[in-house]
């Protein structure tokens, strides 16, 4: 595989990992709505599981009330189960066109055990971008002793990984401490 293969596959599965990272972060309650909130929730419609934003508008009116509005108003009872069987943790309200979710503040504890959380989850992405960096090196150390590559070549590729790995580890920081600040907003 050329040097060139090597490193835009690497690329690529970085950024999924640190973009993956993001999508779960998203779901993580902070005491504010958001849309994102009930992103990741699956709705029974039909006997399909549906992702809820297919069969509804979702909007935030205020800091702490999320709307959720059916295009097909027969979708209003299935939406109310699937956010109740969801772990979002917040009961839901309907007056038959529309259901609201309240989101309640979250106390100094929940917003503790919420960081631990999402470091968690950011330290399981660092592995996972470490790994694929370890990957894309063994990748390497393989095309040079197949002839594919020189060790001109396998030294660059190595260095630029490695700026790549910092560089996606950067951004990754970035994004940790962006969702521990907002978690810990009151």
């Amino acid at each position: 595989m050329p040097y060139d293969d090597i490193f835009l596959e690497a690329d690529d599965k970085m950024n999924k990992s640190l973009t993956a990272l993001a999508d779960e972060l998203k779901g993580i309650r902070t005491g504010r709505a958001s849309p994102g909130l009930v992103d990741s929730i699956r709705v029974d419609y039909y006997g399909a599981p549906t992702p809820l934003k297919q069969l509804a508008s979702v909007s935030v009116p205020d800091p702490r009330l999320i709307v959720v509005k059916p295009f097909d108003a027969g979708a209003l009872p299935e939406i109310q189960k699937a956010i109740q069987k969801s772990e979002l943790g917040i009961n839901p309200t309907t007056d038959g066109k529309l259901v609201r979710l309240v989101v309640p503040p979250l106390s100094e504890e929940r917003r503790r055990q919420l960081v631990k959380l999402v470091k968690d989850m950011a330290e399981r992405a660092r592995v996972s971008i470490r790994n694929v960096r370890r990957d894309a090196l063994k990748q390497g150390d393989d095309e040079e002793d197949k002839g594919d590559l020189t060790e001109d070549e396998k030294f660059k590729l190595k260095e630029e990984i490695q700026k790549m790995t910092a560089e996606i580890e950067k951004k990754l920081g970035e994004l940790l401490e962006k969702k521990q600040k907002e978690i810990m907003e009151v």
